[in-house]
């Protein structure tokens, strides 16, 4: 929100949250941005949804540790508008399941000399759609899935908002 919040390409419409506790929320209070919450059963029939996105004007659906599969009708509304970030070199380490420490653990275990991130539009599976960015960083043969976490995310930092801008030029 606050690379966007100075920025003339666009801006954040809306957080859409499926944890009431989530962080981001508070960070959304502080910059002014709309917070919709949803649940498991709202994503079960998403078009009041994906009708509040539209009337917010949401031309880019940007995902940030949301870990629940969207419903095909959601990804169809917005079909190569959404977007999320993966903490490994997709196709590896990824599907159900696989997320932040798992992620990091299993390229540890496996014995992966570099690890990343991966940028990619969402479409009805996990972790499936197309690449749209990957950033590579060692992976050291002392690391634990902390150590690489901190790599990861300072990956994250550098690059989600440079290639969501991208997007948005594109």
């Amino acid at each position: 929100m606050a690379h966007f919040s100075k920025n003339e390409l666009g801006h954040v419409v809306c957080v859409v949250c499926d944890k009431p506790s989530a962080g981001v929320l508070k960070y959304a209070d502080q910059y002014g941005v709309p917070t919709l919450s949803i649940n498991k059963e709202s994503l079960q029939n998403p078009a009041e949804l994906i009708g509040q996105l539209r009337d917010l004007g949401a031309d880019l659906i940007v995902l940030a540790g949301f870990l629940r599969l969207l419903p095909a009708e959601f990804v169809q509304a917005f079909q190569n508008r959404i977007v999320n970030i993966h903490p490994s070199l997709l196709p590896k380490y990824g599907g159900k399941g696989m997320y932040g420490a798992r992620v990091h653990q299993a390229v540890i275990d496996a014995g992966d000399e570099r690890s990343g991130i991966t940028i990619h539009y969402v479409n009805e599976r996990y972790d499936e759609g197309s690449v749209v960015f990957q950033a590579e960083c060692d992976v050291h043969k002392d690391d634990s899935a902390d150590s690489l976490a901190t790599r990861i995310h300072e990956l994250e930092h550098e690059h989600y908002s440079q290639q969501i801008e991208r997007l948005i030029n594109d």
